[in-house]
């Protein structure tokens, strides 16, 4: 839960430098403060990136992918080399903004996956990447290709990955996850799902080689290459405390329970992120499409499902979240619908018919503010 009483989230994010701001535009007039700038990103970068170096918990950018296409609101026809040259520039500013334990999320396809993991090791050192995660963004064929494209890849990298792991969220328990759950014992402490009591035995010391045996005298010993993961002791420890399940008839392989009520941490985020568990571009358009029938619809949006689950891995109420290609700013939605504070850049005219107009009803809601600056033409 955000603490709306800290001051610290009620001050400005950036002092505006050379940025001018239009107050006419800015939304709501007290709360947590977030920043809309209007603006090419490298050079709005240079004018506050002093104001937020080591402030960002949170980067998520969705960056053109360098497929030879000129789209409605952007041309994405750069060369190879310009492209990845210009991506790792980029990169490279954004970096210093992050906390210690701060973490950069990048959409990409799988053209370019390869060519970018590279420069992002050199830029943050090989042993700060932390995942791949495959997202499927279409569920339905592409027929027009050899293969249909049904995925894309968002890379994660850290400031420091040890001091992420430490303080990255786990995913909440969904229905599906808490129905795996069952008490076939009746066991008094609720729900329980069962998991394997042995382990690879690569490490195993010698009180982890030993037999079990269950309530009706039958042996267990580890199978070939395996080792428990207990000790003999705590096993019986378990076992006089019904945390060992053998099986409804008492013969089977014993495996530990572990119960609802006690998983208290949530799941860990996997690398498969379905369509049905954070949407689709298609769903992304149409719901753009709904909220402003009059706008031209970005091809490729995200879906505030998306955006969500990576804020919400990486990041905590009151955290800043930064985007530099805002696009039809998803970004900032999610992190205001999450109590998180925001800084958006865009350079096109949509950052005012699109992504402004989309954050008025929220930024009521969430009783937020949000200014808007623009970096003015040389």
């Amino acid at each position: 839960m955000l603490d709306q009483t800290d001051s610290a989230i009620h001050r400005d994010l950036i002092k505006g430098g050379c940025l001018s701001e239009r107050k006419k535009l800015t939304l709501g007039t007290a709360g947590p403060r977030s920043v809309l700038v209007q603006g090419h990103n490298d050079q709005v970068l240079d004018a506050i990136g002093s104001d937020l170096e080591e402030k960002i918990r949170c980067i998520y950018i969705d960056p053109p992918y360098n497929n030879m296409e000129n789209y409605e609101h952007y041309d994405d026809r750069d060369t190879h080399e310009v492209w990845l040259e210009k991506l790792s520039n980029h990169v490279r500013k954004l970096s210093r903004l992050l906390t210690r334990d701060g973490s950069l999320w990048i959409s990409i396809d799988d053209r370019q996956v390869h060519y970018l993991k590279v420069e992002l090791d050199r830029i943050f050192g090989r042993a700060n990447f932390v995942s791949t995660i495959i997202w499927e963004h279409r569920k339905t064929r592409e027929n027009r290709k050899v293969f249909s494209n049904n995925h894309e890849y968002i890379l994660v990298y850290a400031r420091n990955a040890a001091a992420f792991k430490k303080r990255r969220n786990p995913l909440p328990y969904n229905e599906e996850a808490k129905s795996r759950f069952k008490n076939p014992d009746g066991d008094h402490r609720g729900p329980w799902q069962s998991i394997s009591l042995n382990v690879q035995a690569g490490h195993a010391t010698k009180s982890q080689f030993h037999e079990i045996v269950a309530p009706n005298g039958r042996k267990h010993n580890p199978p070939s290459g395996r080792c428990w993961v207990y000790t003999s002791e705590r096993v019986q420890q378990l076992t006089a405390d019904n945390r060992i399940w053998f099986g409804k008839d008492g013969t089977g392989v014993p495996r530990l329970k572990r119960f609802l009520s006690e998983m208290n941490t949530g799941l860990t985020p996997h690398t498969l992120w379905s369509a049905d568990e954070v949407g689709t571009t298609d769903s992304a358009k149409k719901e753009i499409k709904r909220l402003f029938p009059d706008e031209a619809v970005f091809d490729t949006p995200k879906p505030v499902e998306l955006i969500s689950r990576i804020i919400n891995i990486a990041a905590d109420p009151g955290d800043i979240i930064l985007d530099s290609f805002l696009g039809s700013g998803t970004t900032a939605a999610a992190a205001l619908q999450n109590g998180m504070r925001f800084v958006g850049i865009e350079r096109g005219d949509h950052v005012v018919s699109l992504c402004h107009r989309r954050l008025m009803p929220l930024v009521a809601k969430h009783k937020a503010k949000v200014k808007f600056f623009e970096l003015p033409a040389k």
